[in-house]
């Protein structure tokens, strides 16, 4: 079944910046603008189950105090999500666990506070898998997050939540983060974009820059890639990454042609989905046609730098297991963990001493994958080996081997920019027979936000994309 929250109200298939536009011009107020989002909300996510946490009295409180200027944030009143991993004041951050508190935190985390700067209104959190350890967002304790495209797959994860409830229209644009490839792949599976910046681009937690080797990132997922790009000239006003190149706001494609490196080969053997490798190349011709120079390379991801990774990904897993307590407050309960985090713990603990060298080769690892831009100015290749999956392919009670090696196969391209700190953009460019987005992504050398965003408002142009339309039965 197809879910979307597309109607004729005052939204209608506004983004977020034709949103912020008629607030500003007075066709309809942030109060109603809310209000419609909640009403969606309301009406597909009994279906999607994609949000937690409602705080819609809060929000239209939010909406009706905003006083119009330059001070309220370019998209004061519009509607928004936050990922239930990221500190939203007087809501739970449950980082989509039975095992943490349901006390609401007392404050906004920085990445927040540099959020609701833009002017963004969140009407709920958004859902994912436990601690973000996997690229599906479903549990053994609820419902799973279904995909509004089709509501027998997977929306992705970890950020598939907000990506979901974009995808269905519920709100334009909403938060995501991303440690492995938690923005890009939710957005291939729902057809949304989705931008993984910079190391260290936005605020993220204190945790992440105490780690060997810094993973994490902040950012958004949007329907348009405008409003992607308004989001990060936006936050860039009241969060200045000072060891960066400004991004600025990009409106319009970029003049200069660009030196494009295509990968569709899977980097540890075995195939890509033929529908995969058409959209990818399909993408490649058609940047060709725009005037870009598209050559075929050789990516250095290897089968040691995939177990490195996953070895390193299980020790987050073990620290959450056994620095709980430390880490999410006195309330911290082990016992309620799933079996996919206490799996990837055990798998660390087994090879622990493994851990300096695989550390010191992703170090080196991140290095060599920076220099494959000395070469060219953008790299493209799949988001993910298949379409989206079915629920359960990925799901929480499978045993380890099965679903690390599903994942090992499935969510090969995305690890490598977090390990080396760079960022890279999913647009969903194709679709597959069944009607599912495929999504294309884009990597770029430290700091290139500008020149993906500028590629892919070419090709939203040249390709445009569109989303499910009318209401949902019942």
């Amino acid at each position: 079944m197809q879910v979307t929250a597309a109607t004729d109200d005052i939204l209608g298939e506004l983004d977020a910046v034709a949103i912020s536009r008629g607030i500003r011009a007075g066709e309809f107020t942030a109060v109603e603008a809310v209000a419609a989002a909640i009403a969606r909300l309301r009406a597909v996510d009994p279906l999607l189950h994609a949000a937690v946490c409602q705080r819609f009295d809060e929000a239209l409180g939010e909406a009706a105090a905003l006083s119009p200027g330059e001070s309220a944030g370019l998209f004061a009143g519009v509607p928004s999500l936050v990922k239930d991993n990221t500190d939203l004041g007087g809501s739970p951050t449950r980082h989509g666990s039975r095992a943490t508190s349901a006390a609401p935190v007392a404050a906004d985390s920085e990445f927040t506070r540099v959020f609701r700067a833009t002017g963004l209104v969140p009407i709920a959190k958004s859902a994912l898998p436990e601690f973000g350890l996997t690229a599906t967002t479903e549990s053994t304790h609820s419902p799973a997050t279904c995909n509004p495209w089709n509501t027998d797959y997977s929306c992705g994860g970890s950020s598939g939540g907000s990506a979901a409830l974009v995808a269905a229209g519920v709100v334009p644009i909403a938060h995501a983060n991303d440690g492995g490839g938690s923005i890009r792949i939710p957005a291939a599976c729902c057809g949304v974009v989705g931008l993984k910046p910079t190391r260290d681009r936005l605020p993220t937690i204190a945790a992440a820059k105490k780690m060997p080797i810094n993973l994490l990132v902040e950012g958004v997922v949007s329907r348009t890639v405008a409003d992607t790009a308004a989001f990060y000239a936006e936050a860039e006003r009241h969060y200045p990454a000072p060891s960066l190149p400004p991004i600025g706001r990009v409106t319009a494609p970029g003049a200069a042609r660009l030196s494009i490196g295509v990968s569709v080969q899977h980097p540890l053997g075995g195939d890509c989905d033929p529908e995969v490798v058409e959209t990818v190349q399909r993408v490649a011709r058609c940047c060709e046609a725009l005037g870009h120079k598209v050559d075929l390379i050789a990516l250095p991801v290897t089968g040691q730098m995939a177990d490195d990774f996953l070895l390193y990904w299980a020790r987050l897993a073990t620290a959450t297991h056994y620095l709980g307590r430390q880490l999410f407050g006195r309330e911290f309960d082990r016992r309620r963990l799933e079996p996919l985090t206490r799996q990837l713990s055990r798998h660390y603990l087994t090879r622990c001493w493994r851990s300096p060298g695989a550390i010191r080769r992703l170090r080196k690892f991140g290095l060599d994958y920076r220099l494959v831009f000395a070469g060219c100015d953008l790299v493209l290749t799949p988001v993910l080996a298949t379409p989206p999956v079915q629920l359960g392919f990925l799901g929480p009670s499978l045993d380890f081997a099965t679903v690390s090696a599903r994942l090992r196969h499935y969510a090969v391209f995305t690890a490598p920019q977090n390990v080396a700190g760079t960022p890279a953009i999913s647009l969903p460019l194709g679709r597959s027979a069944t009607g599912l987005p495929i999504g294309v992504q884009f990597a770029a050398g430290v700091g290139q936000e500008r020149r993906l965003l500028e590629i892919a408002l070419e090709l939203e142009q040249a390709m445009p994309w569109s989303y499910p339309a009318g209401l949902p039965a019942g």
